[in-house]
């Protein structure tokens, strides 16, 4: 037997097509009234079985068939944007020959939130802060790390690209500290600018150190 959908029910039926066919009742924000379920179910457009305090809406082959041969249909008198669009949809399946189950698609996959990172905490319940390196100590893993990467060879360039992947715990605020008192006059160790800049890479500005707007690539410590 042929149902003909309300314009309140063929506006159900577009938002579960909208939400790829299936929705919790309650993301569907506006209310959804119990006579309009009920008569969608009845006609077998719809099912909504219960799922925990709350209904879960479905699309079946029916209310498919049905939204895919009135995308014209009438709806509410508030829904005028949604009607022109739905027409505008029509004419395009038309031209194309696109189904519009195809048009829709399928859900794409929820990806989880991610997980908020743990802090760790003291005895007492508070939460451990960073400890805060002292310029001497920040020094000394400014060379640990140039050493690192030259295999504990001294006078040698080393790209500040590379130093700081050797210093993945440091923040670069701190990094450019440590930096900034090389620059302004440090017995062993100086920055430079790359020769050739053709031979810098994206991650050789992304690391450079600019503190006046010039910025320098390489690290050079001597014995």
């Amino acid at each position: 037997m042929r149902y003909d959908p309300t314009p309140t029910q063929a506006l159900l039926l577009f938002r579960l097509l909208a939400r790829h066919g299936a929705s919790a009742q309650a993301e569907l924000k506006t209310k959804v009234q119990v006579r309009d379920r009920e008569a969608l179910i009845k006609a077998k457009m719809i099912t909504a079985p219960k799922v925990g305090r709350g209904f879960k809406l479905k699309l079946e082959d029916a209310g498919w068939a049905w939204t895919a041969k009135h995308l014209t249909a009438e709806l509410p008198p508030a829904q005028q944007t949604l009607s022109d669009f739905l027409a505008r949809l029509s004419e395009h399946l038309a031209r194309s020959g696109e189904t519009l189950a195809n048009f829709i698609g399928s859900k794409p996959e929820e990806i989880p939130p991610p997980q908020p990172a743990r802090t760790h905490r003291k005895r007492d319940g508070s939460s451990a802060k960073p400890k805060r390196l002292s310029e001497a100590a920040l020094r000394k893993r400014i060379e640990a790390a140039y050493l690192a990467v030259t295999d504990g060879r001294k006078n040698e360039t080393v790209r500040l690209a590379r130093l700081r992947a050797e210093l993945p715990d440091l923040d670069r605020a701190t990094v450019d500290a440590a930096l900034g008192r090389i620059l302004k006059g440090d017995k062993t160790a100086s920055l430079m600018r790359h020769d050739d800049p053709h031979q810098l890479d994206q991650a050789d500005h992304d690391a450079a150190f600019s503190p006046a707007g010039e910025p320098f690539h390489v690290i050079w410590i001597t014995s």
